[in-house]
């Protein structure tokens, strides 16, 4: 299972993270024609290797022209609703910009959907953060963690004066977060290291600490603007893989009859968003004669408690049973097709034992979205990604 972690110990901000992904592998074209695919005329984008402490990072700007007036978030939220992108990435997209905007209209004391960003930054934000979630469904991984945030120090000049670091959006949306003043022992990192569209994106991108053990695979940097001389002042991104072999895992059951089926879905997201592995129901006969059903999930070991948690807080039940069970897995990775220069899909990969070869399997919503979007029976979009998946993948074993 092909895993990535974001490492920023400098911070985090969109370009950091657009750079990173470009520095361990992410194509520099899919990033050029991001502007294009999402209707921002006149924009343009510069891709340069450049250093930060001596290390080698890649750096991302935009340069995008004047812009008549800003946009409200709300309208944002629209625009990522009708991009062509898979519904994965739109789904991350829209829930970071309303994370967004309920920070700020926390902040302002105005409704998140009227949160109103400037003229540039509106445009610089959804290119952000639809071309970092976007770039990771590129990188086919199958998770996102992340070690503690730097937060930097000081002030921050603001529309209405200086102040404290982190800004105060940014320290809502870092609500739940790992923290520190900066990662490896560092002096603290200067002025503003992590953005709200920084925070955003490790709120929707990731399942918080990494598993304790993982392989690694390559690493890259993204920089920031700004070159300070005691430390690299970029974004590191781990790309590793997780053991295929047996492992430990938590399984937790609980039985309810008193919850109406029609919110087992909305329980099912709220777990996996917890970091469930798979949510399983059934029907089940209970005492009295009456109906019910059981639902049980599995979860990696560090995150049982919190998944336990989001259980008792999204179903009726008043207890759950747990306990450890050995899980043996294939490796596996996620490949992206186009279907259409505007329609992906992403499609997870298995690799068999003792070379027998691979299987593949389209994701679900992102067929769904590829029907929709091209007029076409789900099944047969299902067909089309499975014959490209497999000769992609032959392709790159020639």
């Amino acid at each position: 299972m092909r895993i990535a972690i974001l490492d920023p110990a400098a911070g985090i901000s969109g370009d950091m993270t657009l750079g990173a992904l470009l520095s361990v592998g992410v194509p520099a074209a899919w990033l050029e024609e991001l502007p294009r695919r999402l209707g921002l005329a006149g924009v343009s984008i510069s891709i340069r290797e450049v250093a930060r402490c001596g290390v080698g990072c890649t750096q991302v700007e935009f340069a995008i022209p004047e812009q008549p007036h800003g946009r409200h978030v709300g309208e944002l939220v629209r625009l990522v609703e009708r991009a062509p992108v898979s519904a994965w990435v739109k789904e991350r997209a829209v829930r970071a910009f309303r994370l967004i905007g309920d920070a700020e209209g926390r902040v302002h004391n105005v409704p998140p959907e009227k949160v109103h960003l400037h003229e540039v930054g509106a445009v610089d934000a959804l290119l952000d953060i639809v071309g970092a979630i976007e770039g990771f469904e590129r990188l086919g991984v199958e998770a996102v963690y992340n070690l503690p945030i730097a937060v930097g120090n000081g002030w921050v000049e603001a529309a209405h004066g200086k102040l404290p670091v982190p800004a105060p959006a940014t320290a809502i949306l870092l609500e739940g977060l790992e923290v520190t003043a900066a990662g490896g022992g560092l002096s603290p990192v200067e002025g503003e290291a992590t953005t709200p569209t920084g925070a955003a994106l490790v709120r929707v991108l990731t399942s918080g600490a990494p598993p304790a053990r993982w392989r690694m695979a390559r690493s890259g940097w993204g920089a920031g603007r700004r070159d300070p001389s005691h430390y690299p002042n970029a974004l590191r991104l781990l790309v590793a893989e997780q053991a295929a072999e047996a492992g430990q895992v938590v399984l937790l059951a609980t039985d309810v009859d008193d919850m109406s089926p029609e919110y087992v879905e909305p329980l099912r997201q709220a777990l996996a968003t917890a970091g469930a592995i798979d949510v399983q129901t059934w029907p089940v006969q209970m005492k009295k004669g009456r109906s019910g059903f059981r639902v049980e999930v599995m979860v990696p070991q560090e995150l049982a408690d919190a998944v336990t948690t989001a259980l008792f807080r999204h179903s009726t039940t008043a207890g759950i049973r747990r306990w450890v069970a050995e899980r043996a897995t294939l490796p596996r990775r996620h490949v992206t097709v186009q279907l259409s220069p505007e329609v992906a899909v992403r499609v997870k990969v298995l690799e068999q034992p003792d070379a027998g070869g691979v299987r593949v399997k389209p994701e679900y919503d992102d067929v769904l979205a590829a029907a929709r979007a091209l007029g076409r029976p789900p099944l047969e979009i299902a067909r089309a990604a499975e014959r490209d998946a497999e000769a992609l993948v032959a392709k790159s074993k020639e």
